[in-house]
């Protein structure tokens, strides 16, 4: 089959049913996992609010070209050899990012951001395969962007970090170029540039993120290890392993035994001219405070473990409940978005996770996190006793 007979059209999902996602796209996602793992270096480092702050501009602005990766390789798949050479490019340039995280606000400012030029050098250069001219309406403002963390880290101060929230501004007006740039070029309809952008594989996006969700939470576990560090091996340590254990595996069945699934479903039955949007809002905007809800928490454990049995600092207290609770507001937004039936118990657990931290501050990190697993099992109880799974559409039919 040719090259040509193979290529995917943007607006069309005929022909792509069977996609899934492949070994280098998890491959590219470990790689790019690893930068939330320097991020949860620097948080454990340093549990203040103004690193939290630093910590999520890094991550938002490394997250936005993650997502544009997963867009990509949904359109262009790796299936030849020129393609997986390239991704491999934008994974070593990742590497670049992730290693100089630690040091983005200070001396190795510079380096981050030329790594992550190159991030969007690579994407651009691939997606021309699937948009070919139109890539400019994507280049020229991520270009821009990676362009003013380079310049922030010649900076210091505020300084430095108005030029990272500029370059948040211009990757988050990026779609807006996208919709309506080729229009005021060429004339092209709007509906027919939404179709084309939305014109997604719904089972393998939903698969991407659901395995880059899968790759981070291994973020959770290795902190484990971290934190118990060379402790001699009690029946309370393993107590407190196992806690943390639980607290991972209960964040994994409030996302996947309820909500991947039926986020295929929606997805599959949204218009292509609507998907592009639905995309954007569930697995841009959503999915971050859940994945840095886990790098916070991720942090926690690590501060945590080695003191069970002793008051927390109000830092590592906040990382456990304020993980937690990120990721629960990331899924409450995620089914909203998606329209997915209930939420209101997961909502209503946001503040008393957030509660628990009290715990840790006055009683010890053992309280906190047995606490913590109570309380997401006994919302996940709930949910399932008294609230059925349904989408927003099919309570209004049954009602």
């Amino acid at each position: 089959m040719t090259e040509h007979a193979t290529e995917s059209r943007p607006g069309a999902d005929t022909g792509r049913a069977a996609q899934r996602v492949s070994t280098l796209e998890l491959f590219f996602d470990l790689v790019f996992v690893f930068t939330l793992t320097q991020i949860t270096v620097l948080l454990a480092a340093d549990l203040s609010f103004a690193t939290a702050g630093r910590v999520a501009l890094i991550f938002v602005v490394l997250f936005w070209m993650y997502g544009a990766y997963a867009y990509l390789t949904n359109q262009v798949p790796p299936d030849r050899p020129s393609r997986r050479l390239l991704l491999m490019l934008g994974m070593a340039a990742f590497l670049v990012c992730a290693l100089a995280i630690p040091r983005a606000f200070d001396d190795g400012g510079v380096v981050f951001g030329l790594g992550f030029l190159g991030v969007v050098l690579v994407h651009s250069a691939l997606y021309t395969r699937s948009h070919g001219r139109d890539v400019v309406w994507y280049a020229v403002p991520n270009s821009l962007a990676a362009l003013s963390v380079t310049a922030a880290g010649l900076l210091d101060g505020p300084a430095a970090d108005g030029l990272w929230l500029l370059a948040i501004v211009l990757q988050f007006v990026t779609p807006f170029f996208a919709e309506h740039g080729p229009r005021r070029r060429d004339g092209r309809e709007a509906a027919h540039l939404r179709a084309q952008l939305g014109g997604l594989n719904p089972a393998h996006f939903v698969e991407r993120h659901g395995l880059l969700l899968i790759v981070a939470f291994g973020e959770s576990v290795i902190a484990i290890g971290i934190g118990i560090g060379d402790q001699p091996l009690t029946a309370g340590l393993f107590g407190g392993a196992f806690l943390s254990l639980a607290l991972a595996g209960a964040l994994w069945w409030t996302y996947f035994v309820r909500d991947e699934d039926r986020a295929e479903a929606v997805f599959t039955a949204t218009p292509p001219d609507r998907r592009w949007r639905l995309a954007m809002n569930a697995y841009y905007y959503a999915f971050l405070p859940m994945l840095l809800g886990i790098a916070a928490l991720a942090a926690g454990v690590k501060k945590s473990l080695g003191h069970l049995t002793e008051h927390l600092h109000t830092g590592p207290a906040l990382a456990l409940a304020g993980g937690v609770a990120l990721f629960l507001a990331g899924d409450v937004a995620f089914r909203t978005v998606l329209r997915l039936l209930p939420v209101s118990h997961r909502a209503a657990a946001v503040p008393v996770v957030l509660a628990t931290a009290l715990l840790g501050v006055h009683l010890s990190a053992a309280a906190e996190l047995l606490a913590l697993v109570a309380v997401l099992v006994a919302m996940l109880a709930a949910e399932a006793r008294w609230a059925p799974c349904t989408t927003a559409d099919t309570a209004a039919e049954g009602a």
